[in-house]
């Protein structure tokens, strides 16, 4: 499941590796209201294409209803995965105390300040106890019925959505790597980027509500 919002530079690569993975059975893309020709790209690549308000939290909550498989992969559009992904999530999914999960992440980009993200991976799992959107995070279909869905927010829909899991179960780092794009951090500087989603982490938890979270994060 993929959300996606004028991605018409990227989404092919994203859904070629995808197609790779033997174990995917349909690929859903929901729309945010794209005016680049995505839409049209991701039905021409073959994909389930729905249509929803701007706003990552509700385009995947409405993918995810639509998805028939037990598995519910959620999948940021500049994310590229292995041909082994699935294999990878279903070895880590034997586990039946483990309700969902997570890739270890790297950046394509190789600049000095964007590197040692697998041990941000680590901490934010096994200290922060939650999967960030770019990890590519893998949830039971049962389960994530369960606790209602994906939360329709703004942002932070994915620090909401691993709370809620831990609730009814355990959050696991799967034994592969998916890699991401570095983009935002280049076009606003890593530093002031890195200290800006500290910034809303922070607000976040102190109880700042999504949508001003998400007119602070531009």
């Amino acid at each position: 499941m993929i959300p996606v919002l004028n991605e018409v530079n990227g989404l092919e690569e994203t859904v070629r590796r995808v197609r790779r993975v033997a174990e995917v059975r349909e690929i859903i893309v929901v729309d945010g209201g794209s005016h680049d020709g995505t839409q049209a790209l991701a039905r021409s690549l073959g994909c389930s294409v729905f249509v929803a308000a701007p706003g990552r939290g509700g385009q995947m909550r409405l993918g995810a209803q639509q998805a028939t498989a037990d598995v519910v992969w959620l999948l940021h559009a500049d994310t590229w995965v292995e041909s082994d992904a699935g294999e990878v999530m279903l070895q880590c999914l034997r586990d039946p105390a483990v309700v969902a999960g997570g890739f270890w992440k790297r950046f394509r980009e190789t600049r000095l300040l964007l590197l040692g993200s697998r041990f941000r991976c680590a901490v934010r799992v096994w200290i922060g106890r939650r999967i960030v959107g770019d990890m590519a995070m893998f949830i039971r279909r049962e389960v994530l019925e369960q606790i209602g869905g994906v939360p329709d927010m703004e942002l932070m829909e994915d620090f909401e959505l691993s709370h809620r899991l831990r609730k009814v179960g355990r959050l696991a780092l799967a034994d592969g790597v998916v890699t991401t794009s570095a983009r935002r951090f280049i076009e606003k500087g890593v530093l002031s980027t890195y200290f800006k989603m500290w910034q809303i982490t922070m607000l976040y938890r102190l109880g700042r509500s999504p949508a001003e979270l998400r007119r602070r994060y531009g």
